[in-house]
């Protein structure tokens, strides 16, 4: 995951800070951009704000994650995004909604809603895809894993991530370079 997120901004056309000056770049997610059990400095949001900083990129990173957040949530919290001005927004919803065994239906239509959104107020948005763990049956996993492998738009671009490191409170993996170890494909919109 190390180059994985600096990759995902130099894909989606950043330049330099001295060219562009300070943009915003919002994480719309749970406990896992939250970063329950970890220290807020670990937090995958303030280590891509650091990374980005190091390789000369002027970008403040807004952590929006909640602990315990679904998509419905996230949705709800969609015009408090904007206010940021975002230029990029990182949506890392879902894994609740699957824990939870909602409908994979609404859960493509909440973040279809968000992505709508973020993208009509002119923001980019990287989609981070999520996966249930095999327990909770088969049918149900493929109906919600169906829900992120393609994109929900047009143009996008994914790559598959996996990593490991410090396990928090709530059992989840964060790793040294602010991911975190659910798997996780990354979709650009």
């Amino acid at each position: 995951m190390r180059g994985l997120v600096l990759l995902s901004v130099v894909l989606l056309s950043l330049g330099p800070a001295e060219a562009r000056g300070e943009g915003v770049i919002v994480a719309l997610g749970d406990s896992l951009t939250a970063g329950l059990g970890v220290d807020a400095d670990e937090a995958f949001p303030a280590r891509l704000q650091v990374r980005l900083r190091r390789e000369g990129y002027a970008y403040r990173v807004v952590n929006a994650g909640v602990s315990g957040d679904t998509t419905a949530g996230g949705l709800r919290r969609v015009d408090w995004v904007l206010r940021t001005n975002p230029e990029i927004v990182i949506v890392a919803l879902g894994a609740n909604d699957g824990l939870r065994g909602q409908s994979p239906q609404a859960v493509r239509a909440n973040l279809e809603e968000i992505v709508a959104r973020l993208q009509a107020a002119g923001a980019r948005v990287l989609l981070a895809g999520m996966r249930l763990p095999p327990n909770y049956g088969a049918e149900f996993t493929k109906e919600f894993e169906a829900v992120f492998p393609a994109p929900i738009t047009c143009g996008a671009i994914s790559a598959p991530c996996s990593v490991g490191g410090n396990k928090g409170r709530d059992g989840f993996v964060s790793s040294g370079d602010g991911g975190v170890g659910s798997q996780q494909s990354l979709r650009f919109r």
